[in-house]
C-alpha cells in the first residue's frame, strides 16, 4: 500500500518549476487551445498536400505553404507579396538583393493616394 502512495504521490508532485508556477498562479491557463488554433491551420495544409498529385505537386504546396505563413508570421498579406515579388523578378530584379524580395522586407503599399 505503502508503495501506491509514494507512486500516486510522484504522480500528482510537480515534478519542474514550470508545472509549479501553473499550480501556484492562477493567471496561468491551463488550457492549450491558443497553441492547438495556432497550429491547426498546419495540420489541414499537410492533409490537403496529400491530395497534390505527385512529389513534385506536393513540393510546391509545402513551399507556397511556407510562404504564406512566412508573409502571416511578418504581417505581409500574402497576395500581394507574391505579386509585387514575381513582378520585381519579371523587371530584372538582381538575384544579388535577393534579401530585399523576403517578406519581412516587404513594405506594403500606401493606401493614400500621392
Amino acid at each position: 500500500m505503502d508503495a501506491a502512495v509514494d507512486d500516486l504521490r510522484l504522480a500528482v508532485r510537480p515534478k519542474d518549476e514550470q508545472r509549479r508556477h501553473l499550480l501556484d498562479d492562477g493567471r496561468l491557463e491551463l488550457d492549450t487551445n491558443p497553441v492547438e488554433n495556432q497550429i491547426r491551420p498546419i495540420a489541414l495544409t499537410r492533409k490537403n498536400a496529400l491530395f497534390a498529385g505527385n512529389e513534385i505537386g506536393a513540393e510546391n504546396w509545402a513551399m507556397l505553404a511556407s510562404l504564406v505563413a512566412t508573409c502571416k508570421l511578418a504581417d505581409v498579406n500574402p497576395v500581394d507579396y507574391i505579386a509585387a515579388t514575381l513582378r520585381a523578378i519579371l523587371n530584372g530584379h538582381p538575384k544579388s538583393d535577393i534579401e530585399d524580395l523576403m517578406p519581412w522586407r516587404f513594405k506594403q503599399p500606401s493606401s493614400i493616394a500621392a
